[in-house]
């Protein structure tokens, strides 16, 4: 039988994605969101960005964060403020789970995307500018450090420096006792769901 996921910690190096207002058009191009299904979103991540087709005539300075071999097999995703502002797609969110991404440290971020993050298991949290900007730096000069997030005690520490983290408490809650994986709770109690489904004619025998 299935258990549902329990999130309490989150563990591992971090990519630094600088910028106010990154919005899900760049996250995830419209022409990605015909996919069936999410398989294979990851490759498609800031695709027009990371390509140079969005660029126009501004010259590309500098390695998209998501290609810098310093970053590669990061875990969590640094981020500034209003992250994943724009069109309500869930296919940003998905994107960047599917790439290994399995937190996002914010400033702030849009509501819908929030949410979107939470029903797949993506916690998405918040700290002061102040500490997003001192997290940036720490792991732009040593990429290999590891950050530890702590829904529970609602800090993020990397080395010997710890800052706190917010996130609402019902998001929290569904991370930490897992109802946010809505798929396993309902299979932890399928003969109850099976049997309210015989109950539904229009899941059951529409003759009855």
């Amino acid at each position: 039988m299935t258990e549902p996921q329990r999130i309490t910690t989150v563990e591992g190096t971090a990519l630094p994605m600088r910028g106010n207002d990154i919005d899900t058009d760049r996250i995830m191009p419209a022409r990605f969101l015909r996919a069936v299904t999410f398989d294979g979103l990851e490759q498609h991540l800031f695709e027009d960005e990371r390509t140079g087709s969005a660029a126009g005539d501004r010259a590309q300075a500098a390695v998209h964060p998501f290609d810098d071999p310093r970053f590669a097999g990061a875990s969590l995703l640094l981020v500034n403020r209003n992250f994943g502002c724009g069109s309500s797609r869930e296919h940003a969110p998905q994107g960047l789970r599917r790439a290994g991404i399995r937190a996002v440290i914010g400033e702030s971020f849009s509501e819908i995307f929030f949410g979107n993050a939470l029903i797949i298991g993506l916690p998405c949290v918040t700290a002061t500018p102040e500490m997003v900007q001192m997290l940036m730096q720490r792991v732009e000069a040593h990429p290999d450090a590891v950050l530890r997030l702590d829904l529970g005690a609602g800090t993020c520490t990397v080395g010997d420096v710890s800052c706190a983290i917010d996130v609402p408490a019902y998001a929290r809650d569904a991370l930490i006792t897992g109802a946010w994986d809505t798929t396993s709770l309902l299979l932890e109690r399928y003969e109850e769901v099976d049997a309210a489904s015989a109950r539904l004619p229009y899941v059951g025998d529409w003759s009855a």
